[in-house]
């Protein structure tokens, strides 16, 4: 039986700025089950890792987190103090940041770092810890980890510190690891054991996960779920099969255009999505893809419903609209006065 782990209710963020208050994610409601796998995909700038950033508490000032409830296994998480999360976060919910120079600390040792998370929320002695840290760098691809836990940030390659970063955030086997673009900084041979990692994550363990990034082609490999964000919303949800065979936004549409696809050559063709994403600090009442969308018509200065098409696939466009209603005329469930 599924057991829902995260619950995300219409969340609501902004950044005061000199200019205006930038509304960076604008209502975004999903939720994600133990030991599954879900990729938030989008933009720069789409409201990815903002979310991210407020389901672990880490909006400070000028960010705050202006409505919206966040329950992990049925407790609301925006009401508890920094000392209740300081037993929840890197414990039961775990990150991996993009930039892993800014989260591992330059004057301290690898093992030193490692073993004090281990320590702190496994209760295991310094021996042990340290023989945990190995393996959880053998793990993640690093060669002779014994050696490299004695070793400084400054002497790993970029792409062996965010492995650093995977494996500390493995190590206390959270419940929700959140990887914000985990293979951003490494090369193919590398991304690949990261991918099959988080695959042998999901089969041998509850562990869920929220895979953030911008590469469909990695969402494919691991996910199997996909929420698809622009504008400070979500644009479609649904399966991997529903988003890449089936998708039904035209920004959806467009992102899978906009990637080559295996076997296509050199020569292949791809289309770039047009145009900028909205402002944020003045951001459009309706779509906010309005304005790049092949498709627009009047109605989408309007605020789009959100429309299901099958079990869990969801998006919110107006000719997603038109589309039901015209399925709901031919089958006799509303006349056509």
């Amino acid at each position: 039986m599924t057991k829902r782990l995260l619950s995300v209710e219409n969340l609501q963020v902004s950044f005061a700025t000199r200019d205006g208050e930038n509304q960076a994610v604008r209502g975004v409601s999903f939720h994600i089950d133990t030991g599954e796998t879900v990729g938030i995909v989008g933009e720069s700038g789409s409201g990815k890792s903002v979310t991210a950033k407020a389901i672990m508490s880490l909006i400070t000032p000028p960010g705050r987190i202006t409505a919206g409830n966040i329950r992990f296994r049925g407790e609301n998480l925006t009401g508890l103090s920094e000392k209740e999360w300081r037993s929840l976060r890197g414990n039961r919910i775990a990150m991996v940041f993009q930039d892993p120079m800014t989260s591992l600390n330059p004057v301290k040792k690898i093992g030193q770092q490692l073993t004090e998370v281990i320590r702190r929320h496994r209760g295991l002695n310094k021996e042990a810890a340290f023989a945990e840290a190995a393996k959880l760098l053998r793990q993640v691809g690093i060669q002779h980890p014994e050696q490299r836990l004695k070793q400084y940030p400054h002497e790993f390659s970029g792409g062996m510190r965010q492995r650093v970063m995977i494996a500390m955030a493995l190590s206390c086997q959270p419940e929700l690891l959140i990887a914000d673009e985990p293979t951003t900084a490494l090369d193919a041979t590398i991304q690949a054991q990261i991918l099959d990692l988080f695959k042998e994550l999901k089969e041998s363990s509850e562990t869920a996960i929220a895979l953030i990034t911008h590469d469909l082609g990695v969402v494919a490999q691991v996910c199997t779920r996909v929420i698809v964000m622009y504008g400070g919303l979500i644009m479609e949800e649904g399966t991997v099969e529903d988003i890449f065979y089936r998708p039904q936004h035209p920004y959806t549409q467009g992102l899978l255009r906009s990637i080559p696809k295996r076997g296509g050559g050199s020569r292949e063709r791809l289309i770039p999505i047009e145009g900028t994403p909205p402002d944020l600090l003045d951001p459009p009442p309706g779509c906010p893809f309005m304005e790049r969308c092949p498709h627009a018509f009047g109605r989408c200065s309007e605020r789009p419903p959100v429309v299901e098409h099958a079990a869990g696939h969801r998006s919110m466009c107006w000719l997603s609209e038109g589309k039901r209603n015209q399925a709901a005329y031919a089958e006799g469930r509303i006349s056509g006065e």
